[in-house]
C-alpha cells in the first residue's frame, strides 16, 4: 500500500492521473486531499484451492477531497485470470450504487 497525501504544491503523477479519471469519467472537478493505493499481486481467488494459474493482480485506490470520497478498481491487463465457474457459490452479484 501506498499514501498519497497531497498536502503541498507538488502532486504525485499518481494523484493527478486519479484526478483526471474522475474529472473525465464524472464530469466534475476534483482535487485530491488524500489518496490511498493498495496493490494485490497474484492474489489467489477464495477459497484458494493452491492454483497459482487462478490468480489476479489488481488495485484499489481510494481517494477524497474532504467531501467526496471515490474508489477506483484497477486489473493489470490480462490479470484477471480466476475462474468464476468454480466459485463456490452461483449467485454473486457485483455492482455499486
Amino acid at each position: 500500500w501506498q499514501e498519497y497525501p497531497t498536502l503541498g504544491s507538488i502532486r504525485d503523477p499518481l494523484v493527478r492521473d486519479v484526478e483526471v479519471k474522475i474529472e473525465k469519467y464524472l464530469k466534475t472537478p476534483y482535487t485530491a486531499k488524500w489518496t490511498l493505493k493498495v496493490t494485490w499481486e497474484k492474489a489467489a481467488a477464495y477459497p484458494s484451492r493452491r492454483d497459482d494459474t487462478q490468480t489476479s493482480t489488481y488495485q484499489a485506490v481510494l481517494t477524497t477531497d474532504g467531501n467526496r470520497s471515490f474508489a477506483l478498481l484497477l486489473y493489470q491487463d490480462g490479470g484477471m485470470r480466476w475462474d468464476y465457474t468454480k466459485l463456490a457459490a452461483g449467485n454473486v452479484l457485483i455492482g455499486f450504487s
